[in-house]
């Protein structure tokens, strides 16, 4: 009986070509729901850490005191679980797809820029 489907499947690769294409040589489709990195807006994130705690894969350290954001793109699986839960959407999902390493430089270190807004001084009653 395997005999018979792998049979099968050898034919149709035959007469239809394999389904897989030859990337980076061909390049891959692309559509607006494709997921390829992950990217901040450093004016934006408040370094509350939410991003770090949902990632399933630990890619992502925020440390508030040192005001700074890295993820390990070697470790990101891509699932999106850190924009979703981003309070402020400082987080994004690019559909573009970063070129393939071929040393461990998949560290990315960003400077948190977000400035906390002063609160408006209090009207003191007039009398």
């Amino acid at each position: 009986m395997g005999y018979f489907q792998m049979t099968k499947t050898v034919v149709k690769s035959i007469i239809h070509g394999p389904s897989t294409i030859r990337y980076p040589a061909v390049p891959g489709k692309r559509t607006p729901i494709s997921r390829g990195h992950v990217t901040i807006d450093p004016s934006k994130c408040i370094s509350c850490g939410m991003c770090m705690r949902k990632c399933p894969a630990n890619a992502i350290c925020v440390e508030r005191q040192a005001k700074t954001w890295e993820i390990d793109r070697f470790r990101c699986h891509v699932c999106d679980c850190c924009v979703e839960v981003c309070p402020v959407h400082c987080l994004t999902m690019e559909n573009t797809y970063t070129p393939a390493a071929t040393v461990h430089e998949g560290r990315e270190l960003v400077q948190v820029t977000y400035v906390k807004p002063e609160k408006p001084a209090k009207k003191e009653p007039e009398e």
